[in-house]
């Protein structure tokens, strides 16, 4: 071996025991899904909303076993009660004083503690909240429902197959979102008895148009991809194709929407319930209670505060958590 050959094994040598040359960071092999959660859980305000979506949940479905009250149990001797929290009184907040007056202790109730007040009719707001909360999360799992079995389906037929089929079906849906929602909701309630059902049926029918056409323009964006071509090529179905092959491409711009869905939905029962076409007494939701209590919102704003500061959290949960699934579900933001 030459003396040249030898210094150019020693600069190899150098080389690769430079320190400066290493890796920072190594990326392992792992799933999409393992990568999205890895990303979801970087980004502090999707935790947040996900940690405030599961309270709410938890409290929506714990808080009215628990309580000792009923939601229409009338107590007149506890009428328009503040809140008032233990632990918490004598820190000057949630003391049961209203305008400098311990009502309370006005109205002889000693010992007892309403966490939200109470209404005018005597009726517990905290059990009544959560109660009325779980109308929404209802809404919210509807909406999702809704958007991922018809308006997912819907928009991806009509891209793939395209031609007079997608322009009869995209006519369709025009017709149907030229129709004010509040119309819907009008006829649901001619027909059917209110409540929750009328409510349920105006999503089913309008609820998916936004998730549709989503659907559809992803759709046409990769039909005519080299891999959908191999696959009609090797004699895969129709159905296989979309559902095997190009839906699980687009499922992460699907989820994405569905979940920015979730708070019209929600904010549609409230508008509905306000204006006295959705839950009808004695029923309660967060609606109902942000119209009851508006009433009395001079002598006893706390009724209207409390329900509208829970939907306001959730809906802007859902609103951070979508925001969150986005940047985690979109594969252009993934490191290189």
């Amino acid at each position: 071996m030459s003396n040249q050959d030898t210094v150019f094994l020693k600069d190899d040598f150098q080389l690769a025991h430079r320190k400066d040359l290493y890796i920072d960071k190594v990326y392992e092999n792992q799933s999409f899904w393992k990568d999205v959660a890895a990303r979801l859980k970087e980004n502090k305000g999707a935790l947040v909303g996900l940690v405030c979506i599961v309270i709410i949940i938890l409290l929506a479905v714990l808080a009215p076993m628990l309580s000792e009250y009923t939601i229409n149990g009338v107590n007149v001797a506890h009428q328009s009660l503040p809140p008032k929290m233990p632990g918490l009184e004598h820190l000057g907040i949630f003391n049961g004083m209203s305008r400098g007056v311990d009502v309370y202790a006005k109205k002889g109730v000693e010992g007892i503690y309403y966490l939200f007040g109470t209404d005018e009719l005597g009726r517990d707001l905290w059990l009544r909240t959560w109660s009325g909360t779980r109308v929404s999360l209802i809404i919210a799992a509807a909406a999702v429902a809704v958007d991922m079995i018809i308006g997912m389906t819907y928009g991806l037929i009509s891209g793939y197959f395209g031609g007079k089929v997608d322009m009869v079906m995209q006519r369709i849906v025009e017709i149907i979102n030229s129709i004010p929602t509040l119309v819907i909701a009008t006829l649901m309630l001619i027909v059917l008895k209110p409540g929750i059902v009328p409510i349920l049926f105006v999503l089913i029918l309008t609820g998916w148009i936004g998730m549709s056409r989503v659907a559809r323009a992803q759709m046409l964006k990769l039909k005519e991809q080299e891999y959908v071509l191999a696959s009609k090529t090797l004699g895969a179905g129709n159905l296989r194709i979309i559902f095997k092959d190009i839906l699980p491409n687009i499922i992460g711009q699907l989820i994405i929407m569905s979940m920015f869905s979730i708070p019209n939905a929600i904010f549609m029962e409230t508008t509905l319930s306000f204006i006295g076409l959705g839950i009808p007494a004695p029923n309660v939701s967060l609606g109902v209670l942000i119209s009851d209590g508006f009433k009395s919102f001079t002598v006893a704003p706390f009724m209207t505060l409390i329900p509208a500061v829970v939907l306001a959290v959730l809906m802007l949960s859902f609103n951070l958590l979508a925001d969150g699934l986005k940047e985690a579900l979109d594969p252009t933001m993934k490191e290189m």
